[in-house]
């Protein structure tokens, strides 16, 4: 606490004034975190020779403005309240979506009005990326960070690991190589889709084939393939990882789960081509809802994380200078077309 206080003799800056703003600004920097003791009297004036008065002055303009409160007996804290509208956040999404979308606006309306907020998109490009982290990443209160890289992304940890950790929060992939205690709220992308399959198990049966739609260039985690291939081989389903939905001739017996939206309408164009009919004989699945998939083909199934959830989520450890990894709820929603 005492490496931030700063206190210049040479300017026209009344002292006990210094010392206000010295705190004030390590709160807002996030440097000076919620429940932090501040230094006892005797203690301030003993480092920067200054009278009892000058630093009395400071404190009772502190607790005055709600910043600090005493615990007799104990000495001063930093309050857990806010001290007004002194956020500033770099938030880095990898893509536009409507996914994203929800995410940000559930983010920003927990945060509340007044909160700065410096929004970038890298399009899932880590030079990008780290041309965005070079350029803004001083003067922020806290770091908001969708890591998600078509390539380049092994190097995104040394990048990360420069920023302050009580000022990070990482959301919806952990990133490996993070040091350090920081905040993160996550998709368990394995355990999730295996979860996800098992509570569709009795749906799935109806096919012999399941075929996951996996672009060979995607930022999507190699996580959900483990999640996949584990599933089908504990309950016993043929298997086939598609790259290229455009080369599919669309089979009986087969259920297609899907990770891109333009990789659905085309599945759907060609299951139409088809006398197949959808949720009997060939079966849809697919990623992260949307308002339109309630209706398309009377309803598509998916599995999704709960976008709205995971950015309330990372607002509260915002606000409360929180360091805690939270695994984020996954849910399958059933329709007619599994």
């Amino acid at each position: 606490m005492l490496y931030h206080i700063k206190i210049n003799d040479y300017s026209n800056t009344p002292k006990y004034q210094q010392i206000y703003n010295s705190i004030v600004e390590g709160i807002e920097n996030r440097d000076i975190l919620p429940g932090a003791k501040l230094p006892s009297i005797h203690e301030l004036c003993a480092e920067f020779d200054v009278s009892k008065g000058t630093i009395e002055r400071a404190y009772e303009l502190l607790k005055e403005k709600e910043i600090i409160g005493g615990v007799k007996g104990k000495g001063f804290y930093i309050n857990y309240t806010p001290t007004g509208n002194n956020l500033k956040i770099l938030l880095l999404f990898n893509k536009l979506s409507a996914h994203k979308k929800i995410i940000y606006d559930s983010f920003v309306e927990l945060l509340g009005p007044g909160v700065a907020i410096d929004f970038f998109i890298y399009n899932n490009d880590f030079r990008l990326f780290r041309d965005l982290i070079h350029r803004q990443a001083s003067n922020h209160t806290h770091y908001v960070i969708i890591g998600h890289f078509f390539e380049g992304g092994e190097k995104a940890d040394e990048l990360i690991n420069n920023l302050p950790k009580h000022k990070l929060v990482i959301l919806d992939k952990l990133l490996e190589g993070i040091t350090g205690k920081y905040g993160a709220v996550f998709q368990n992308f394995e355990r999730d889709l295996y979860q996800a399959l098992t509570d569709a198990l009795p749906l799935l049966r109806k096919y012999s084939t399941l075929c996951m739609l996996f672009p060979s260039y995607s930022y999507h985690p190699k996580a959900i393939l483990n999640g996949f291939y584990n599933f089908c081989y504990e309950h016993g389903f043929k298997t086939r990882v598609i790259n290229t939905v455009e080369d599919e001739v669309i089979q009986p017996q087969h259920a297609y789960i899907n990770l891109m939206e333009e990789d659905l309408v085309e599945l759907i164009k060609r299951i139409k081509k088809t006398p197949y009919i959808v949720g009997q004989e060939v079966g849809i699945l697919s990623y992260n809802d949307t308002p339109l998939k309630e209706f398309l083909l009377d309803g598509i199934t998916v599995i999704s994380t709960d976008f709205a959830q995971m950015g309330r989520t990372a607002a509260r450890l915002v606000l409360n200078a929180s360091v805690e990894h939270i695994e984020n709820p996954f849910n399958l929603i059933v329709r007619k077309s599994l």
